[in-house]
């Protein structure tokens, strides 16, 4: 495929492909292999104390001398130490997601950060821009993790997306194959991504018993929940049945937040506990069946993005 795109220019990258920075998978290991396999590799901040933040971005620019980010939502506590460390450490891209991009973009950009926001709307996507970023993530509701209230699949909001910014424009939500890339960047995207396909990665920091859930999952099997905290999109397994029977009883926000508790994601990406842990993977799980190195996957994805469009072009 072509390597001279807005994304591809951007990121100084070789594909337009960026790996997801994801709670509980994303560590050095997934980023710098991804980086190695010319895609943009995310270190995702939002499962790791600023230790722990610190001690990942060293070492993934141990392993890797391509770019390589770090994804930030801006929900979490120790926010000002985490930007703080990634200056400091001389990190070249920031994708900011869960807050107003306002609040950092400024300062970022003025240390010569790159930086990305991931939307679900159009409206947020305006805001977005408005601020100054670099450029926007656009991600439709069958992503995996925490989502968007509004549930606008991402075979609407991309093109609605593209009609109103001038930004380069990325799309996330249900991509895991070179068909799903291509389908994307027709609808105007300039690159995509992708999360889930990257959860069944041998560089994965998920736990291999959540790898495997991931590849025997099928489609129906994960659901949109929590929306009165925070929308999240999960396999269904016993703490999502405990789920909806709470919501039988017309639970408040607090009744939900106390039957959450604290660590359920950890407890079920990063520790394995597939009965009692909250399982966060997109509705594309039930396309992924093999759990294979990322330098595989990233091929696998440019192979059939390119026989996808000879296909094309002959209709």
């Amino acid at each position: 495929m072509t390597t001279n795109n807005r994304i591809t220019n951007l990121f100084n990258i070789e594909y337009p492909i960026i790996q997801a920075g994801m709670i509980w998978n994303s560590g050095w290991r997934l980023a710098s292999a991804m980086a190695n396999s010319g895609g943009l590799g995310l270190i995702g901040a939002g499962s790791m104390y600023p230790s722990v933040l610190l001690e990942h971005i060293q070492k993934c620019k141990k392993a890797t001398d391509k770019p390589f980010g770090v994804n930030v939502p801006m929900l979490y506590p120790d926010l000002e130490e985490i930007i703080d460390i990634i200056v400091k450490e001389g990190v070249k891209i920031v994708f900011t997601s869960a807050g107003n991009p306002k609040t950092y973009t400024e300062y970022l950009k003025s240390h010569g950060i790159t930086v990305v926001h991931v939307v679900s709307s159009v409206k947020f996507a305006l805001k977005a821009q408005e601020a100054g970023v670099d450029a926007i993530v656009a991600e439709g509701f069958e992503a995996g993790g925490h989502n968007g209230r509004e549930e606008t699949t991402t075979f609407t909001l991309i093109p609605m997306v593209k009609q109103q910014i001038s930004i380069p424009l990325i799309a996330a939500g249900g991509i895991a194959t070179g068909r799903g890339m291509l389908a994307a960047m027709v609808l105007g995207a300039d690159g995509v991504q992708i999360g889930s396909r990257f959860v069944a990665s041998e560089e994965s920091s998920a736990h291999r018993a959540f790898k495997e859930a991931v590849i025997n999952s099928k489609d129906g099997d994960t659901v949109l929940t929590l929306k009165e905290l925070a929308p999240v999109r999960l396999l269904k397994n016993k703490f999502y049945e405990s789920l909806v029977d709470l919501y039988r009883a017309n639970p408040t926000p607090e009744d939900l937040k106390n039957h959450l508790g604290r660590g359920r994601a950890k407890r079920g990406m990063f520790e394995g506990d597939l009965e009692e842990g909250e399982l966060e993977i997109g509705q594309i799980a039930g396309l992924i069946d093999e759990i294979k190195p990322v330098s595989e996957i990233v091929k696998e994805i440019l192979s059939e993005f390119e026989s996808a469009k000879k296909e094309v072009a002959l209709l």
